[in-house]
């Protein structure tokens, strides 16, 4: 189920834009240079985000997996790893059954599962982050300070990987302020300092004071009251967001809403953790769905908690399975969808497939009133793997054409001295950078025979096509 779920056709798409060519041009760089402090772009100093993802890409090139699997692999790796880390934890403070459960709402969410298949940092940060927090749950419980300096170290990676958010994420510690002294003692914070501080050193002392600026006043501080970034979204945007991401097992947030559950101090933390992360969030001017990833294991935590706790649960699970259709649903609007925008994607059209999840319905109805009810949650986990795989087959090669410049890259390679590009936009420039590793030159500086266009709403193509054989005396366009 797990190969199934987060390695299977890891890259049958190619690079995504805007985000993922670059991120892996900074790591191939890295592997190829062996300059691992200061991350560079195509040649230029790049400080938008700290370096954790680029080491784990650069280390993937070392080991000779590819341009397309060396992105992708690691942040798959560590979102498996998170989740054997995930049910160790939750199994230690609330049992096999909730560890269990929380396991697989989590594992087969929408959004761990979509964040885990590309290389971009949402995944590296909520992985850190999110065990960081986890492993102080013995301290809100019991004062046990035992698990604090691993703790220490893991929030010191996930500033690593996105920088000052985790830090501020991590505000619902200040739940047991009395106790705050704990993470002043040397043997805790050390940790932290030991992995956060020395590159923030070393690439200062390289690169000075640009250094600073672009990554905390552009980047942060700038992000989160500049609407310069173009994401800019109303200030509810997160609710729907958050539901989104935990499909299918959305329904069984209703059981938060039992405020006797929360005399629990580790529940209590669970709750202040999600909803305190979606007020950060939402206070933000600039919003991307991926940004509340590292809110999804409270979530789910949560949820796991209260269903094993809950009598019966045969409407909300079998609600879960109905929402699988949203699978089959994505897989029709999801490459227009990536290349050009939600908005601009096809209605999806009723396909027989839609009916596949009535069939998991019926049988976790069944496995629920028989008390069967880790079958049931299997029951729907498989359903979601069985979707996946689905749009995996059916979605790939569309998207992969319509959203990736790597086939059209495999078309141009032969001729690359040939080529240049014409005003395409940033997301298809930033592939075929990546493809092409020396950057092709815009067709208004170095006119070339053959140009790569891109039509309104098509995906890039090069005129006039390739057919027969290219001559170097063939005159510009």
């Amino acid at each position: 189920m797990a190969f199934l779920l987060y390695f299977y056709h890891l890259q049958a798409v190619g690079m995504l834009p805007p985000d993922e060519p670059r991120y892996a041009a900074i790591g191939r760089e890295m592997a190829r240079s062996g300059d691992w402090v200061t991350p560079r772009l195509w040649g230029e100093p790049f400080f938008e985000k700290p370096a954790l993802l680029y080491w784990m890409i650069g280390a993937a090139f070392r080991a000779g997996l590819g341009p397309d699997l060396s992105p992708r692999l690691p942040v798959a790796l560590l979102a498996v790893a998170f989740l054997a880390f995930y049910w160790w934890i939750l199994n230690r403070e609330f049992g096999p059954r909730a560890a269990w459960y929380a396991s697989l709402i989590l594992g087969t969410s929408g959004g761990w599962l979509a964040c885990s298949q590309v290389g971009v940092t949402d995944l590296p940060l909520a992985a850190t982050f999110s065990a960081a927090m986890l492993l102080a749950l013995p301290w809100i419980a019991r004062r046990d300070t035992a698990l604090l300096p691993l703790a220490s170290a893991l929030f010191g990676f996930a500033v690593l990987a996105k920088s000052l958010p985790a830090l501020v994420l991590a505000a619902p510690l200040a739940f047991r302020w009395r106790w705050a002294r704990d993470f002043l003692r040397l043997r805790v914070f050390a940790p932290f300092l030991a992995v956060a501080l020395p590159w923030h050193l070393v690439c200062y002392f390289r690169n000075g004071r640009p250094f600073l600026y672009t990554l905390f006043v552009e980047h942060q501080f700038g992000r989160f009251t500049s609407g310069a970034l173009l994401h800019v979204q109303p200030a509810w945007f997160y609710l729907p967001v958050l539901l989104g991401l935990l499909l299918p097992w959305t329904p069984l947030l209703v059981l938060l809403a039992r405020p006797a559950a929360y005399h629990d101090s580790r529940r209590l933390f669970l709750l202040l953790w999600l909803f305190f992360g979606l007020l950060f969030f939402s206070a933000s001017v600039n919003k991307l769905p991926a940004y509340i990833l590292p809110l999804l294991p409270a979530a789910a935590a949560l949820m796991a908690v209260a269903l094993d706790e809950a009598g019966g649960a045969r409407t909300l699970l079998t609600a879960c399975a109905l929402l699988l259709v949203a699978i089959p649903i994505a897989t029709q609007i999801l490459p227009a969808a990536v290349a050009n925008g939600l908005t601009h994607s096809p209605r999806p059209s009723f396909q027989p497939a839609w009916l596949a999840p009535l069939a998991v319905a019926l049988a976790v109805w069944l496995l629920e009133h028989r008390s069967h009810r880790l079958a049931a949650m299997l029951s729907l986990a498989a359903g979601v793997t069985a979707g996946m795989f689905y749009l995996k087959i059916a979605a790939a090669p569309e998207l992969n054409r319509t959203a990736s410049a790597r086939e059209l890259w495999s078309e141009i390679a032969a001729h690359s001295g040939q080529v240049c590009v014409s005003d395409v936009g940033r997301n298809w420039r930033y592939a075929l950078n990546y493809y092409s590793v020396t950057p092709l030159p815009d067709c208004s500086a170095q006119p070339r025979p053959l140009h790569v266009v891109r039509p309104a709403g098509q995906p890039a193509r090069v005129i006039p096509p390739l057919s027969g054989r290219l001559t170097a005396d063939r005159p510009p366009l």
